[in-house]
C-alpha cells in the first residue's frame, strides 16, 4: 500500500504537468494563426527572441548574487508539530537576510529528530535535490524533497513583499509519503548514504530503509531490559519498564553501528553487514561515577557520536551531564564535561583538519553554551592528582578549547540542537558556521574562523570565539535543528516540475554500499 500512495503522488503530479503542456500549446497555436493572418511570418520571431533574452539575464543575476552569497538552509522542528524552513543569507560583511521557505504543519504530535541526506548527483540540465526526513511522537516518518538551490527571487509575489517576515516560497519543497515502520516515537533519523535511511524508535527497532523505492531492507530488534528495582510477577505493570533505542550511530565505513537505550547500563555494536548483534560493552560502577551517574541514576546512554582525532578513530557517549570517550579498544579515554557540570542535549565533532585528522568535541548545555574540547591524548587534564590517583583511580577530563554563547554573550536558554557547516572565504581560509536552535523558539546564526580554534587551543584560557551574526524568532518550542549550504543556482538551468529520481543512480549508489 505504500509503494501505491508514492506511485499515485507522482503519477497525478505528471499528468497535471502534461495537462497544462497541452493547454499552453494550444494557446500557442491559437496565437500563432491570429498574428499570421494580421501581421504576416516575419513578426512572430520577434517575442522568441524577447523571451531568450529574459531567461539569460535571470540566470546571470542569479550566478553572480550566488558567487557573492552564502545561503544556508536551516530546518527547525518543534514540540508544536511545525516543520519550519529558513534560509540565513549571509554577505561578505557578514550581513544576515532571513526569509521562510516553508512552514508544514508535519506531524499529529512533537517532532522528535530531523536528518538530511547528501544533495542528488549533478546533471546537466537539472536542479539538485535533497531529501528531508522527520520524526515524531506519532509513530510516523515524513520524507520531503527539498531543493538544493536558493530559492528565485520571481517566486516572491505581493502578499510576501507585503507580510511582516520575508516570505521565499520554493515550489520545488514538497512532502513526498509518510513510511510506518515503527510502532513508537521516532527518536532518531540518519541518511548515512543518499539510498539509505535509518531510523530507531521506542519499540526497540531500528530500520534500515531504501530511498529507491521506500521499501524496508531489515529491522534490527534490541533486546528489552529486565526491569530492576522493580516488582515481578503479576503486580507489575504492563509496559511499565522503559524500553526504546536513545540513539544510533553509524561508522564512516557504514559497516559498524553503535546503539544505547533506555533501561540499559550498556552499549550495542551491531554489524551492518549482516544486521546482527556484534558485541555489547557494559558501563562499569567507576564509569558512572565519574561522570556522576550515582546509584539511584538511570545509568543508561542518551547520546552516541562518531569522530576522529590525531590518535585515530573513537566515539562518544553521552550521559545526562556528562559524556565518556572512547578509542577503538572499547577502553575510557577520558571523560568530557568540566565543573560545573550542565545537562548535555547535543553532542557532535567538528573537524579542523582533515589533512591531519584534526578535530574537536562540540557539546550543547542547558545553560546557552556550545563547548568545543580536545580530546586529544596530549591535551588531557589529570583530575586528581599522582597521590589520589593511587588510591582511586579516575578518568582524565577533555581540555576546554573554547566556546561560544553563554550569559556573557547574552544567551542563557537552554540549546537545544545545533548543526555545523563550512563554507570557504575569500583569502583561503575556512570558516564554520553554526546554526544553534534554542527552546524558546530562537534560531542564532554563528561564525568564527578554523583559525580561531587553533589559536585558542594553544592558549591556556578557553575564550569565547566568534560573533552573533543574526536571531530568527520562529514563535515555536524547537527541539531538533538541521541545516545545510545551499548550492549556487547553476546557469542556464529552467525552473520546472520536479521529475522522478534517475532509477539508475540509486543502483548506483546501492552498488557502492555492498562494495
Amino acid at each position: 500500500m505504500k509503494r501505491q500512495e508514492f506511485s499515485v503522488k507522482r503519477n497525478s503530479n505528471s499528468q497535471t504537468s502534461s495537462n497544462n503542456t497541452n493547454c499552453t500549446n494550444c494557446t500557442m497555436g491559437k496565437r500563432k494563426r491570429t498574428e499570421g493572418t494580421t501581421h504576416g511570418a516575419p513578426e512572430n520571431k520577434a517575442p522568441a527572441i524577447a523571451k531568450k533574452a529574459k531567461t539569460s539575464k535571470l540566470s546571470t543575476t542569479a550566478t553572480a548574487e550566488g558567487s557573492s552569497l552564502v545561503t544556508v538552509q536551516v530546518v527547525t522542528g518543534s514540540y508544536d508539530r511545525i516543520l519550519h524552513g529558513l534560509t540565513a543569507t549571509i554577505s561578505t560583511d557578514d550581513h544576515v537576510e532571513f526569509a521562510d521557505t516553508f512552514l508544514f504543519n508535519a506531524h499529529n504530535s512533537a517532532i522528535r529528530c530531523l536528518a538530511l541526506s547528501p544533495p542528488s548527483a549533478p546533471e546537466p540540465g537539472k536542479l539538485q535535490k535533497v531529501m528531508l526526513a522527520s520524526g515524531s511522537s506519532d509513530e510516523r516518518i515524513n520524507v520531503y524533497n527539498i531543493s538544493a538551490h536558493p530559492p528565485n527571487r520571481k517566486y516572491q509575489d505581493a502578499i510576501s513583499s507585503v507580510a511582516p517576515r520575508r516570505i521565499l516560497e520554493n515550489p520545488k519543497n514538497r512532502e513526498i509519503g509518510t513510511l510506518l515502520h515503527h510502532s513508537s516515537t521516532v527518536t532518531k533519523l540518519s541518511f548515512p548514504t543518499k539510498s539509505k535511511l535509518i531510523s530507531s524508535s521506542e519499540d526497540s527497532t531500528i530500520a534500515v530503509t531504501r530511498t529507491r523505492d521506500w521499501s524496508l531492507l531489515s529491522s534490527i530488534k534490541t533486546p528489552i531490559p529486565k526491569p530492576q528495582g522493580r516488582p515481578s510477577g503479576d503486580t507489575a505493570s504492563l509496559g511499565s519498564t522503559p524500553a526504546g533505542v536513545n540513539d544510533f550511530a553509524v561508522h564512516p565505513s557504514m559497516k559498524l553501528m553503535i546503539s544505547v537505550s533506555r533501561g540499559e547500563r550498556c552499549m550495542r555494536l551491531w554489524n551492518l553487514m549482516t544486521a546482527k548483534k556484534a558485541g555489547v560493552l557494559n558501563f562499569s560502577r567507576d564509569m558512572l561515577q565519574d561522570v556522576g551517574e550515582g546509584k539511584h541514576a538511570l545509568g543508561e546512554g542518551r547520546k552516541v557520536v562518531w569522530g576522529s582525532t590525531e590518535d585515530g578513530d573513537e566515539f562518544c557517549v553521552g550521559f545526562d551531564k556528562d559524556a565518556l570517550v572512547f578509542g577503538m579498544d572499547s577502553i575510557p579515554k577520558c571523560r568530557v564535561m568540566p565543573e560545573p557540570r550542565k545537562k548535555i542535549h547535543e553532542i557532535s565533532y567538528v573537524t579542523i583538519d582533515a589533512a591531519n585528522d584534526s578535530s574537536l568535541l562540540a557539546v550543547s548545555t542547558d545553560d546557552g553554551r556550545i563547548l568545543f574540547l580536545s580530546t586529544k591524548s596530549e591535551d588531557l587534564i589529570s583530575s586528581k592528582s599522582t597521590e589520589e590517583k593511587e588510591k582511586n583511580p579516575s578518568l582524565p577530563m577533555a581540555k576546554l578549547i573554547a566556546q561560544i554563547g553563554g550569559k556573557d554573550a547574552g544567551i542563557s536558554e537552554r540549546i537545544k540542537d545545533f548543526s555545523i557547516n563550512r563554507i570557504p572565504n575569500k583569502g583561503g581560509e575556512e570558516s564554520l558556521v553554526i546554526a544553534a536552535g534554542s527552546s524558546d523558539g530562537k534560531v542564532r546564526i554563528f561564525k568564527f574562523g578554523v583559525s580561531e580554534l587553533e589559536k585558542a587551543r594553544k592558549s591556556k584560557t578557553a575564550p569565547t570565539v566568534g560573533r552573533l551574526l543574526g536571531t530568527y524568532e520562529t514563535q515555536n518550542r524547537i527541539t531538533c535543528v538541521e541545516a545545510f549550504i545551499m548550492i549556487p543556482r547553476p546557469e542556464g538551468v529552467k525552473d520546472s516540475e520536479d521529475e522522478l529520481e534517475d532509477p539508475s543512480e540509486d543502483e548506483n549508489d546501492d552498488e557502492n554500499d555492498e562494495e
